[in-house]
């Protein structure tokens, strides 16, 4: 986006009508600014991006079932300049500032306001920012995703991390085995293994994820390696590193 042009449309996302009026009304002093739509909730702004084409989205990051980061995953962010508007504490915005992502922080000034919104015209699209990575980061400490979001063409699907078994690394993408199925996600595991609780999840392997509810038992295969067995018969290759790291939440939760 550039700051000598003349018109930018925008959108809008917030599960709060007030917070939503509140940004209306700073950008009604703004007649380069077309509000194209607004959204209630994450399913509409992934539609109204896809629809409108934003330049700039205003984006709430805590709102039920997709959060600002999971619609970031399912929309194409090229040419849109992205302000978080968010209730999150200094400390996570650190992750925002070192991503080099403008932000909101409620309830903010005016000032605070127009500083952002000046930044966002003069500031190209950081394409490079995970938004997967950058959520996880800028999580608050000891919370972690509750749901995985998957984009297959124009299909979403919401995965509950409850109910993922395992996840297997295939290059950028992650396989996700669930419910007797399995989703495919661009996403490095490295990535997926930081938005899930290390209690629940564990990475037994430099390619496999798995969910320690799952793990039924440990059995030797070969003369120095192991193999996972799962309650749905599953077996997956354990690494050394990984036994240690399994055997030591097993031996924690027994």
């Amino acid at each position: 986006m550039s700051g000598s042009r003349q018109k930018w449309k925008a959108l809008i996302v917030d599960d709060e009508e007030l917070a939503r009026k509140l940004l209306r009304e700073m950008l009604s002093s703004h007649p380069e600014i077309e509000i194209a739509a607004e959204c209630g909730n994450g399913m509409e702004a992934v539609k109204a991006t896809t629809e409108y084409k934003p330049d700039l989205l205003f984006l709430d990051v805590q709102m039920p079932k997709l959060t600002g980061f999971d619609v970031l995953e399912l929309i194409e962010r090229d040419n849109v300049g992205v302000i978080f508007v968010t209730a999150y504490d200094q400390y996570a915005m650190k992750a925002f500032e070192v991503h080099a992502v403008d932000y909101l922080l409620k309830p903010f000034s005016r000032e605070r306001f127009e500083a952002a919104l000046e930044r966002a015209k003069h500031q190209k699209p950081k394409r490079e920012v995970d938004p997967a990575e950058l959520g996880a980061a800028a999580r608050p400490a000891g919370q972690y995703a509750e749901r995985i979001v998957v984009k297959d063409g124009t299909k979403v699907t919401l995965i509950p991390v409850m109910k993922l078994d395992y996840a297997e690394a295939l290059d950028d993408y992650v396989s996700l085995a669930t419910e007797g199925k399995k989703h495919l996600k661009q996403q490095t595991i490295s990535g997926l293994e930081l938005a899930l609780d290390p209690r629940l999840f564990v990475r037994i392997h430099r390619s496999y994820l798995v969910n320690l509810e799952r793990v039924t038992r440990i059995e030797p295969y070969g003369k120095d390696s192991k193999v996972a067995i799962l309650t749905n018969g599953v077996r997956l290759p354990v690494s050394r590193a990984g036994y240690a790291r399994l055997k030591a939440l097993l031996d924690e939760k027994n």
